[in-house]
């Protein structure tokens, strides 16, 4: 099994930064990807960056692209979510995810921190 505990979240006005961060504990060698999704009221979750344990390509939606980076430091099994430029569009709850070997699947979640960007 594979834990995650989130932080950082909180409130930001437009145009402002959040930084995000994720830490696994448990069976962190089986960790292959990790992501950050998010889901705004009434809307479906969805995922706005992903990166790869060891090398490999990362994936950004398309509404984060060049604001948002995901970045990690493995030694210390975590991964982050620098947000910039901010928009009150980005306000959602933020969940990091892990993909395990054998699944491939995001199929570890952590609890969730709230994001709001308001002025």
């Amino acid at each position: 099994q594979v834990q995650l505990v989130e932080s950082g979240g909180g409130l930001a006005r437009p145009g402002g930064s959040l930084r995000l961060a994720c830490v696994a504990s448990g069976r962190t060698d089986v960790i292959v990807r990790m992501g950050w999704y998010r889901q705004a009221p009434d809307k479906e979750r969805e995922l706005v960056a992903a990166i790869p344990r060891i090398a490999g390509n990362t994936y950004y939606a398309d509404s984060v692209r060049g604001r948002f980076t995901i970045a990690r430091d493995n030694a210390k099994n975590t991964w982050y979510l620098e947000m910039n430029n901010l928009e009150p569009e980005d306000t959602a709850v933020y969940y990091c995810a892990a993909q395990p070997r054998p699944t491939f699947r995001f199929d570890y979640w952590g609890q969730g921190t709230q994001v709001t960007v308001s002025s």
